[in-house]
């Protein structure tokens, strides 16, 4: 199994349970070895009391394409820690588009960038996270 398939099939295991993603609206635009493409349309419901987007979507979208790229060797692994920076607001009609990449990995312990941007490519938030796998895979192999 090439890294590309292993990382498709896990994220198709993930996939299949995460009921807040689904939930959210978000959806795989693509998936690779510590990398992951994640997207979701703001709507309404998505919005807070000024009328943007709710910081707690974007980081939400920002966690799990993180989630899909740390996960995507097959072995489980959490957030340790998550640090997020908001730059720009997003509002109801923008697509985001949450990309994740491996910065680095060292025994249990990971380091992932993510960057989070609307349909004109305009930063919307940046987040780092700390990855720590645990037990268990999430497909036989």
């Amino acid at each position: 199994m090439t890294p590309k398939e292993r990382a498709e099939k896990s994220a198709d295991a993930m996939w299949s349970s995460d009921q807040a993603s689904h939930w959210l609206g978000m959806s795989i635009v693509s998936v690779d070895e510590g990398q992951a493409v994640l997207s979701l349309t703001v709507e309404k419901h998505h919005c807070n009391g000024l009328g943007i987007c709710h910081g707690g979507i974007t980081f939400s979208l920002a966690d799990s394409c993180f989630a899909f790229a740390c996960n995507s060797r097959n072995q489980a692994t959490v957030a340790h820690n998550n640090m997020i920076t908001y730059t720009a607001a997003a509002r109801v009609g923008d697509t985001l588009t949450a990309t994740a990449r491996e910065v680095s990995l060292t025994g249990r312990s990971g380091i992932y960038d993510v960057r989070v941007e609307n349909q004109n490519g305009q930063t919307v938030a940046e987040m780092r996270g700390l990855s720590r796998s645990i037990k268990g895979q999430l497909f036989e192999e």
